[in-house]
């Protein structure tokens, strides 16, 4: 179990670390598809000079004047990114800033040299914005436009940090969520599989007395042919036929791969065929039997299980009724729901113990139900075929009555 609940930490734990990767993977690089359009479309703008100005400016340029050139006024100036355009005059060059911030970055000039060394005609250059700098666009040897990425940079580090900071916390409360979803699984089949050591194990225990009965009946039968031998045999026998009996359609009721052909079958009948049966034993027990049944009420159902649900709680009634007391059988129904109960006077079920009572080989009298060949798999059957026609099943016990009530939904 404790392999399996790991698994599916694992598995959940991966599923929501994929998914949210795969969030902030898909942020990151939109922003930053985003941030490099950008870019381009600055480097594209036509705002900049036109190559007849440009010359004839650099012919008339002295190399002391340092004003900008005049054809440049009425460019418009770029408020949250610095731009600059580098006119180039085969040696020489001018830097023009198309930001607030008119100085010129130390570094921008070593970077212009870097350009002009290569053979840059017609080519653009947007460089990784998490790390380069600059970017550029190279117009035929004539201008270069150079375009600061800080504010980019500054942008996309702080989203990235963000983003792994956020990755991080997100991974610790997905780790404790797929801790508890796993423990939610696993809780159930935990259950069921504690359920099924126990089963084995009491089964195992109900089939070993039997058999020691019946072995050391047959090598006492050896010695001494006294009949009692036999009947003992024949008698844990028929406790053994039972026991496999109760086993077998428990499995079969639970088996989920067995088709289920409900027939639509009158109800009322079926309740009075299953009680006729027992009159006789009920009567010999001194017990007085009441049954109200309302007419033809009709619902889909597997009649055999029906019928078996009846035996059985009629069954248990009769066992635990107390000489001369009374048993009542009820059904009626109303507008959503057909109403069987089944109700003895005699010793109440124990506090607590109400539900306990439809497991697999509960039994409150340990000692007197073996006596009795009862196993503990009666009422756990009643309560598998109760659940196989989507009812529910309880037990009360109230004033020296015991109450099952079965509650089934009309189709």
């Amino acid at each position: 179990m404790k392999k399996l609940r790991n698994k599916i930490i694992i598995t959940i734990f991966l599923i929501f670390t994929t998914s949210i990767l795969s969030i902030f993977i898909f942020y990151n690089i939109n922003d930053y598809s985003r941030e490099k359009k950008n870019i381009q479309k600055n480097l594209d703008n036509k705002l900049f000079i036109e190559d007849k100005e440009k010359k004839e400016y650099f012919d008339k340029k002295n190399d002391s004047d340092k004003s900008e050139p005049p054809f440049l006024d009425d460019n418009p100036r770029f408020m949250d990114v610095n731009i600059y355009t580098v006119l180039l005059d085969n040696d020489d060059y001018q830097i023009i800033s198309h930001s607030n911030d008119e100085s010129i970055p130390g570094d921008l000039e070593k970077y212009i040299g870097k350009i002009t060394k290569k053979d840059n005609i017609d080519s653009i250059y947007i460089g990784n914005l998490y790390f380069d700098k600059y970017s550029y666009k190279y117009y035929q040897n004539s201008r270069i436009i150079i375009i600061d990425n800080s504010s980019s940079m500054k942008k996309l580090r702080s989203n990235l940090i963000l983003s792994v900071i956020l990755f991080v916390v997100l991974e610790g409360v997905f780790f404790i969520i797929s801790f508890v979803i796993a423990n939610w699984i696993t809780k159930p089949v935990d259950a069921s599989f504690k359920r099924q050591k126990e089963f084995i194990a009491d089964a195992s225990h109900e089939l070993k007395t039997p058999l020691s009965v019946i072995i050391a009946s047959s090598e006492a039968l050896e010695n001494d042919k006294n009949e009692k031998w036999i009947s003992n045999i024949k008698n844990e026998s028929l406790r053994m036929s039972k026991l496999i009996k109760d086993l077998l359609d428990l499995a079969k009721l639970e088996d989920e791969e067995i088709p289920l052909i409900f027939e639509d079958n009158n109800l009322s009948k079926l309740v009075e065929m299953s009680i006729l049966p027992l009159e006789s034993l009920i009567y010999e027990k001194n017990i007085h039997l009441d049954y109200k049944i309302t007419d033809n009420i009709h619902f889909k159902c597997i009649s055999s299980e029906i019928k078996q649900l009846v035996t059985i709680l009629l069954d248990n009634a009769i066992k635990h009724t107390v000489k001369n007391g009374d048993i009542k059988v009820i059904l009626n129904q109303n507008k959503d729901s057909i109403i069987l109960e089944v109700i003895n006077k005699g010793n109440p079920i124990p506090k607590g113990e109400e539900e306990k009572i439809f497991e697999r080989f509960y039994r409150v009298d340990k000692s007197r139900n073996r006596n009795e060949n009862r196993y503990g798999l009666g009422l756990a059957i009643a309560k598998s075929i109760v659940e196989r026609h989507h009812g529910k099943i309880n037990a009360t016990s109230k004033d020296g009555y015991t109450t099952f009530k079965v509650i089934l939904k009309k189709s």
